[in-house]
């Protein structure tokens, strides 16, 4: 029996997922068969079967590999610094991306989750783990007086992702505003409001 290289495997994985996010972003969830994202991934059916059964598949791996990377950054930042410099750091990384095929992606996924309800518990099951890590973070920086006690985490946590998601739609609705304005004014305002209140004189 050939042995995998688990190395290759998630390589030839994460190119797949890539191939599968251009075609979605390009043609939607629906318009993209697994031909399109064979094709643009260079590869079989065959072939992409052995590493995903389904398109459901596919944007499950898409939302398990954002959290583990959202994860694994929001760790890496908490550790030196506290909830609000590690979502002024997320937001300052956002001006490298390209917002509108984010929520371009975004919108189709939702969209194909109101008619399939096996994708739509995928993807309730992912934004409840990633709202989870981020109160999580939330809970710390309260426990360590860094924002404010008074708010409840997972609310806020709630209130946050949905800012970002906002702010990822102003790419979409205005192609021509400047996003770097938009989320340097978002840093603001997550400062302001997870910030402690300052004592009476």
């Amino acid at each position: 029996m050939r042995r995998v290289d688990p190395v290759r495997h998630e390589e030839k994985k994460r190119q797949i997922l890539a191939a599968a996010r251009r075609c979605f972003v390009r043609d939607g969830f629906r318009g993209a068969s697994i031909a399109d994202i064979c094709a643009e991934a260079g590869i079989s059916p065959g072939h992409l079967y052995h590493y995903f059964p389904s398109k459901e598949a596919i944007v499950a791996a898409m939302g398990a590999a954002a959290l583990n990377t959202g994860t694994a950054q929001f760790g890496e930042l908490m550790e030196g610094s506290h909830a609000l410099a590690a979502l002024s750091s997320v937001i300052e990384n956002a001006k490298s991306r390209n917002l509108r095929d984010d929520f371009v992606l975004i919108l189709e996924i939702l969209a194909e989750a109101g008619r399939n309800p096996k994708l739509a518990k995928i993807l309730q099951e992912q934004s409840r783990k990633v709202r989870g890590v981020l109160a999580d973070f939330l809970r710390k920086s309260q426990a360590d007086g860094l924002i404010d006690r008074g708010l409840d985490p997972d609310a806020t946590s709630a209130i946050l992702f949905g800012l970002l998601d906002g702010a990822r739609m102003m790419a979409v609705r205005d192609p021509k505003i400047d996003m770097t304005r938009i989320l340097d004014h978002l840093k603001i305002l997550v400062g302001r409001f997870l910030q402690p209140p300052r004592p009476l004189p």
